[in-house]
């Protein structure tokens, strides 16, 4: 039976309609299908209108009732939105290769989150999160690269799924898919399909527009995190505190020959800076770090330079030691912009604190990992970074409610955020099927193995 080339799964008896590039197959291996397919058109932080839009179309097809737009993200709280030429792009080239043109026009202004939930009846509010957006990454082209070599490599220069958000999307539309016509369950279901998670701003404009205030348990987890094939971490630990900074200086440009002295030099005094800020001096006991992304200044070989921008930030195990990375971060910015007679301003971008498991949310997830033969429980597991989820987690914990974040395990051919970065793929059915046990168990009596 054929579906809109718009949808991603529709159930269909024991195996689901998978999208391919074509057209509509029967596959038995669908997040592999949707992972593959999202693969290859990666949309970074508020562009991921195709990625979103047909996420909203296949789950509205199935049953779902679907929010999007200005209904599932409050617009005052998205952070750094693309330039809207930029977002006119985005647009443009989702159309061009299978978005949804009435969602995304709901989405208009990066407002991607896709909030999409089932009643079964009374009783409790589960929500799963998954995230969506890509990395401003270029992917390898050489041999041996699992995508390249398959044919779904990323079609978008400086665009790349370099972090298993595509796996995770996948996972999240089969969970849906497997559960729209399930029996047994009392309750509300609610996916969410977060943009953003790089960067750290997509969950606090989905957090104000309320979608978590009515949530009794969340649940989020990620794949790879270094945990191998085979292997689930029912609680992943060791979120670190962090804050994104954009820092901009401001000098006075002048003849870099006729007339130096006039000039003041906010290249230099970015250089400084970011020199320095690498040099802070660590914390005894705790893990911390500081990272200088992107440094932009200048117009040609003979002027100097009057404006310099720093993209940088810090992390730290605790909330002491990222209070004491930010203080001397704030101190060499200043220092550097007083050297060369410039100024300097700071802005956050985002911060994100550390994430506590709530212990019984995190004894489900290892009930889920427990009925599935063959796969190894491990009771923690270091996240090795942060994930914006924390704060969802968070909001439903202050309602009375518990979350976890949980690691599924796959093997990766090099550390997330690299140009050849892919995942195992098998570790997606896992995934599904483990998600799948934490529905049933909360919202209805267990119903053996997905």
């Amino acid at each position: 039976m054929e579906r809109p080339r718009s949808s991603l799964a529709v159930p269909r008896g024991p195996a689901i309609l998978t999208y391919s590039s074509d057209h509509f197959t029967q596959s038995n291996a669908p997040e592999i299908a949707i992972r593959r397919d999202l693969h290859r058109y990666p949309e970074t932080a508020f562009l991921e209108y195709r990625t979103a839009s047909r996420i909203a179309e296949s789950l509205e097809a199935i049953g779902y009732s679907v929010r999007t737009g200005r209904d599932a993200m409050a617009p005052a709280s998205i952070v750094s939105p693309p330039p809207a030429e930029i977002e006119n792009e985005g647009k443009a080239d989702a159309l061009a290769h299978g978005g949804v043109a009435r969602w995304i026009e709901r989405m208009a202004g990066g407002l991607t989150a896709v909030v999409a939930e089932k009643r079964f009846g009374d009783g409790p509010v589960l929500a799963l999160r998954f995230d969506m957006d890509a990395l401003a990454l270029d992917e390898t082209d050489r041999g041996g690269h699992a995508p390249r070599d398959g044919g779904f490599a990323s079609a978008r220069p400086g665009r790349m799924h370099g972090c298993g958000h595509d796996g995770h999307v996948a996972i999240g539309v089969c969970v849906a898919a497997a559960l729209a016509q399930a029996e047994g369950l009392a309750g509300t279901l609610r996916f969410i399909f977060q943009p953003a998670e790089e960067g750290g701003r997509g969950a606090q404009p989905v957090i104000d527009a309320g979608i978590l205030d009515d949530v009794d348990h969340i649940f989020v987890a990620h794949l790879g995190c270094f945990l191998e094939s085979g292997k689930v971490a029912a609680s992943a630990t060791g979120f670190l505190w962090s804050s994104k900074i954009e820092v901009r200086f401001d000098g006075r440009p002048s003849h870099a020959a006729m007339a130096p002295q006039e000039g003041r030099n906010a290249l230099l005094a970015g250089a400084t800076a970011a020199g320095n800020l690498h040099a802070i001096s660590r914390v005894a006991g705790e893990e911390t770090f500081v990272n200088v992304g992107r440094m932009t200044a200048g117009t040609a070989f003979n002027i100097i330079p009057d404006r310099c921008d720093l993209m940088m930030e810090v992390r730290a195990e605790s909330e002491a030691g990222h209070a004491y990375m930010m203080a001397r971060a704030e101190e060499i910015v200043a220092a550097s912009a007083a050297m060369q007679g410039v100024t300097s301003a700071m802005r956050v971008v985002s911060r994100l604190e550390g994430n506590f498991n709530s212990p019984e949310a995190v004894e489900t997830v290892a009930r889920a990992v427990r009925a599935l033969p063959g796969i190894e429980l491990v009771d923690s597991w270091p996240i090795g970074g942060g994930d914006d989820a924390s704060k969802l987690i968070r909001r439903v914990q202050e309602n009375g409610g518990t979350g976890a974040y949980f690691i599924i395990g796959s093997d990766i051919p090099a550390p997330h955020h690299a140009p050849d970065f892919d995942i195992d793929e098998g570790s997606l059915a896992i995934g599904r099927q483990i998600f799948e046990h934490i529905v049933r168990e909360i919202l209805g009596k267990a119903q053996g193995q997905a």
